[in-house]
This record gives structure tokens, C-alpha cells and sequence, in this order.
């Protein structure tokens, strides 16, 4: 088997935050070979329901905006038709006809299009700095600016438009929640904390913040800033989304296009790239999150097993004691027997049992290959 029949994410265990378009990003990573644990860190308030909305609606309506700037696709649609249910549907429509309409990029576009509406200008970067650059440029002192908000900080923007002389009208067609029930959430934080996510990925950048906010609440959040800072990776889909991460001294990766198509293709880069590859007993063995693969064929490993490997290939070709190797399982006591029971399921798992050799008395090691003995060398 090779990787173009298990994929690229064979064996890596990806947490996802997102509630918007999750089933998207969950798919993508499935498709790849990953396994996958979504815990959704906000909901989203339905328009219809929002009265933040109505309001900002109603003010547009009254008293028309110069300029309007729609930053999402499923924003813009969603405010078009809760303004329709709401009965003020054709009232916005010609409202838009009549303002200078900016829309960020070819997705929003074409949401601009099918409400019948034309835009005056849409960056090619899909770039919010693009956007300002052009709207300081034609000059703002005066002017009435009604910013579609997406759920997102859009840092110096608005205090850009301000110090301009503008009035800036948000426009907030999401609004966050924390979740209604916690408990997917709290499975993907302890699933952080435990080490067994490879990965975790952030759509957005309040997901992140309410991440940090239920760690806060449990009184975590010191030890997911440590699991997020060394041991599990932070992907996150653009910069914006990244800075409550960087707040907090996590190192984060970003695709250079922002989407979850390319956040997906540096996942498939990225977690491969860290796993370790060693010459054990004339076959190639990587170990990966939650599987190895033997020659390319991959095996899934219990959790047990991974601990005990995981130990083993910190130290390849060197012997490690029953005694370490006991800590190194989870909730396994005193009792070194468990060590050998963890240690044959391991064997079978892998399909190759010597791999690992038994070293009387003392305990055991990674078979390693003599021409590798210089390379680990310590």
C-alpha cells in the first residue's frame, strides 16, 4: 500500500474548531486519511434571530450609506435574505443599487450579482488591505461607510476609516456564541492536552479566543499554551485568524491562500514532514500519530503501543527499561506484566516483530540497522 491509497494524512489525528463549513474541512481531511476530532468553539446566532442586524438594517435603510463593503459571500447572502423575511428585502436592494458597492473578492461577487446588484470595485488580492488602500485614497473625510462584519477582527480597518474622518456603520451579519453544549468542545481540549491531536486547525479568529476562554473556565489554559507551543500544530486558515494564537507565543501555519483547500494541502505537508523515519531491522518504519507505516504499508496502532513506541524511537537502537517504558504507559500502575502485554499487542500490530528485540533482564529496543548506528549515535 502507498500513500496514494492510504493519503497523505494517513495516521495523523486533526482536531477541528470550525462550525461554519465544517462538514467541508472534516470531508477534505477524511478524504486524505485523517482522523478527525470536531469540537465547534462558537455557534453562530441565526440572522433572522438577530436583532443587532434588524437594527443596522433599519439605519441603513433610513439613512443611506455613501459607501457599503461586503466581505463574505454567505454574509452578504445570509443579510439579504433575513432582510427579505424581515419585510425589508426590496427597501435594502435599492438602497445598494444606489451606494458605491465594494465586495472583497470573486466569491462575494458573485452573491453581489445574484441579488440583481452590480459592484463598483473588488480587489484581486481578496485583500481587506486592498480595500482600505483604495477607500483612503479616494479620500473618506465625510463619508458614511457600512462595514459587513464577519465574525473576524479586522485589526486598524475601522480605526483606519475613522482617523480618516469617516463613519463607520458595522454591519454584523455573524454573530459568535459559545457553543450550547460544551462537551464536543471539551473532548478536542482534553484530546489537546492529552497529546492526541497531531494538529488542531482555526477558521476564524474568535473560535480561537473561545478555545482559550473554556481552558480559562477549566483552569487549563497554561497547559494548552504548552501543548500548542511544542507539541501539537496550530494551522490556522489566514493571519487574521492567527493572532489570538501569536498572542499567546504559539507558532502558527498559514497557507498562502486563504481557504481550507490550501489549510488542508499544508496539513498534508506539514504533519508527514514531522514524523519520524528510521531504518529498523531492513524495513523503513514512520511513525506517525496513531499509526506506523511499515514499508509503506500502514498499520494502526493502539494508543498503549504508540506510548511504548513513542519511547523506543526517542531512543532508537538503544535499550529501554521495563520501568521507563511502565511510565510511559497510560494508567498502567505497577505492575511491568502490563508492559509485556502492550508490548506483544505492539508486535502484532505491526506485523513485523522484530522490529522491536527483547534485551534480557534489561528490557528492550528498536532493532536498528547497523549502517544507521553513526546517525544516532549520542
Amino acid at each position: 500500500m502507498d500513500e496514494q491509497e492510504h493519503g497523505p494524512l494517513a495516521g495523523f489525528t486533526v482536531g477541528v474548531t470550525a462550525a461554519r463549513r465544517a462538514d467541508e474541512l472534516i470531508a477534505l481531511l477524511r478524504r486524505r486519511g485523517a482522523a478527525v476530532v470536531h469540537g465547534p468553539a462558537l455557534r453562530i446566532v441565526p440572522l433572522a434571530d438577530d436583532t443587532e442586524l434588524l437594527a443596522a438594517t433599519k439605519e441603513l435603510i433610513g439613512h443611506a450609506p455613501d459607501v457599503v463593503v461586503a466581505t463574505t459571500a454567505i454574509g452578504f447572502r445570509g443579510w439579504v435574505e433575513a432582510a427579505d423575511g424581515w419585510g425589508y428585502g426590496e427597501e435594502l436592494l435599492a438602497v445598494l443599487r444606489d451606494v458605491e458597492l465594494l465586495a472583497r473578492g470573486p466569491k462575494v461577487k458573485g452573491a453581489v450579482r445574484a441579488a440583481g446588484l452590480t459592484e463598483s470595485w473588488s480587489p484581486s488580492s481578496e485583500s481587506m488591505a486592498e480595500v482600505l488602500d483604495r477607500l483612503l485614497a479616494e479620500g473618506v473625510d465625510g463619508r458614511r461607510i457600512a462595514l459587513q462584519l464577519h465574525g473576524e477582527p479586522l485589526p486598524g480597518f475601522v480605526e483606519a476609516l475613522t482617523a480618516g474622518g469617516a463613519q463607520v456603520v458595522g454591519v454584523p451579519v455573524y454573530r459568535w456564541m459559545p457553543p450550547e453544549d460544551v462537551g464536543p468542545l471539551d473532548r478536542l481540549l482534553d484530546a489537546v492536552l492529552g497529546r492526541a491531536l497531531d494538529a488542531v486547525t482555526f477558521t476564524s479568529a474568535p473560535a480561537a479566543a473561545s478555545l482559550f476562554s473554556r481552558a480559562e473556565e477549566r483552569g487549563v489554559r497554561a497547559e494548552l499554551v504548552a501543548a500548542l507551543r511544542h507539541d501539537v500544530l496550530a494551522v490556522c486558515v489566514g493571519p487574521v485568524t492567527a493572532l489570538p494564537l501569536q498572542a499567546e507565543g504559539i507558532d502558527t501555519y498559514q497557507p498562502e491562500r486563504f481557504r481550507l483547500g490550501p489549510l488542508v494541502q499544508l496539513l498534508c505537508k506539514e504533519l508527514p514532514a514531522r514524523s519520524q523515519v528510521l531504518p529498523v531491522a531492513g524495513h523503513r518504519v514512520e511513525v506517525r500519530g496513531h499509526a506506523v507505516l511499515v514499508d509503506g504499508v500502514l498499520r494502526p496502532v493502539p494508543p498503549a503501543g504508540m506510548a511504548l513506541l513513542g519511547l523506543l524511537a526517542r531512543r532508537p537502537g538503544w535499550v529501554v527499561s521495563r520501568a521507563d517504558l511502565l511510565r510511559a504507559l497510560p494508567g498502567a500502575g505497577r505492575d511491568e506484566h502490563a508492559v509485556e502485554t502492550a508490548m506483544a499487542r505492539l508486535r502484532a500490530a505491526l506485523g513485523t516483530p522484530k522490529l522491536i528485540q527483547t534485551v534480557v533482564k534489561r528490557g528492550y529496543r528498536l532493532a536498528l540497522d547497523p549502517s544507521a548506528d553513526e546517525k544516532y549515535d549520542e
